[in-house]
């Protein structure tokens, strides 16, 4: 039940988190935990745990939930960090930002790696990504963004670790911002090492990352991490321990967590909120074509979770003026982040609904000044 003593928002984040969420979430914030007490650890961060693998995949015998402080990007660095051996290589497939962060990544720790850089609005070619791996086979590891935000896409994951397997690499997954809005079994999908944050759908807040990893793979992580906080093994082998953090954990945030797993539950699991999201989609693209808005993407490439539209091109219009009016009225929205053409970006994710959409789309078309 909600707490409606607790203030609103001034306005929505249509954003692809942080972003919007229940009251009840923000609620259960306002009590303080122990990080040493065993309510804390047993019944909120391995319930946590448990729950997480068990809504990636119905092996989850074979997976285990490693928890990490920080933002998401701390929890790709402590996988990336942590999984490739001192002989490995990583293929970086990049079609956005989130692609290209892996690559800044790779050369700061110095780990071997082949890019394979596409345009933000390409999809990877499987037979280019098989020519690679037949031209490079001390390739180890791959890594790719299955939401990548920077525009929208939704890049074909399932088929592209599904060649890996053929190969017999090692799978890394950046499912930030498609965790728990979009169905996958990680099992099924061939996906070693799946990385997800807790303030995108499961609609949780900022403050720390989540990597729902084979119980295998994390084992041959032992002694191999770049950094002594973001050890992939170390924190593994704690919480399994009894859900102790290494370092100080963000106890407000876990506890606003294990609320938001409560609340995609009670919506009808991960399909219903697809649901939700794509019906906020399709209603956002529909109504800004009605008021002269061009989608960056063509509907087979678009994900559910963020879309991108094409900026006006008169001479009056100004993103920043569009933002502030926007947040005036009650809605904030993202700056677009591609290098080919002049963008701006609406989140479908969060505690948003059809008639939020709706609504949005009014004030659009009402605050139109150019």
């Amino acid at each position: 039940m909600e707490n409606n003593n607790l203030p609103d928002n001034p306005y929505l984040l249509l954003t692809p988190g942080p972003l919007s969420t229940s009251k009840t979430v923000k609620a259960s914030m306002l009590r303080d935990w122990c990080t040493w007490d065993e309510d804390y650890n047993l019944n909120i961060v391995q319930e946590i745990r448990t729950r997480l693998t068990h809504l990636a995949t119905s092996r989850d015998e074979l997976y285990s939930t490693v928890l990490m402080q920080g933002s998401g990007t701390f929890a790709v660095e402590s996988v990336i960090g942590s999984a490739i051996p001192s002989h490995g290589k990583l293929l970086i497939i990049a079609n956005g930002v989130y692609g290209m962060r892996i690559i800044q990544m790779a050369k700061i720790l110095n780990i071997p790696y082949e890019p394979y850089i596409l345009s933000e609005v390409n999809l990877p070619d499987i037979e280019n990504v098989r020519t690679l791996l037949d031209k490079i086979p001390d390739i180890t590891h791959l890594f790719i963004v299955h939401c990548e935000t920077t525009t929208g896409i939704l890049n074909p994951v399932r088929e592209i670790t599904a060649l890996a397997k053929q190969y017999n690499k090692t799978t890394i997954v950046d499912a930030m911002s498609s965790f728990g809005g979009i169905s996958m079994d990680i099992y099924d999908w061939q996906i070693d090492f799946l990385i997800s944050s807790a303030n995108k759908c499961i609609q949780g807040v900022p403050g720390f990352g989540f990597i729902i990893a084979r119980k295998d793979e994390l084992v041959h992580c032992e002694n191999q991490s770049h950094s002594l906080s973001l050890d992939l093994y170390d924190q593994w082998k704690t919480m399994e321990g009894g859900g102790k953090w290494r370092f100080t954990s963000p106890t407000h945030v876990v506890r606003a967590f294990l609320q938001a797993l409560d609340e995609l539950e009670e919506e009808g699991g991960i399909e219903r909120r697809y649901e939700r999201y794509s019906r906020n989609q399709r209603l956002l693209v529909d109504g800004m074509l009605r008021i002269g808005f061009t989608p960056l993407l063509p509907d087979f490439m678009q994900s559910p979770i963020i879309t991108s539209f094409l900026s006006p091109q008169q001479e009056e219009y100004s993103f920043v003026k569009f933002y502030n009016l926007l947040k005036e009225n009650g809605y904030v929205i993202y700056p677009g982040k591609i290098s080919t053409a002049n963008t701006f970006r609406i989140g479908n994710i969060g505690e948003i609904y059809p008639v939020d959409i709706e609504m949005l789309v009014e004030t659009i078309h009402r605050i139109k000044f150019w």
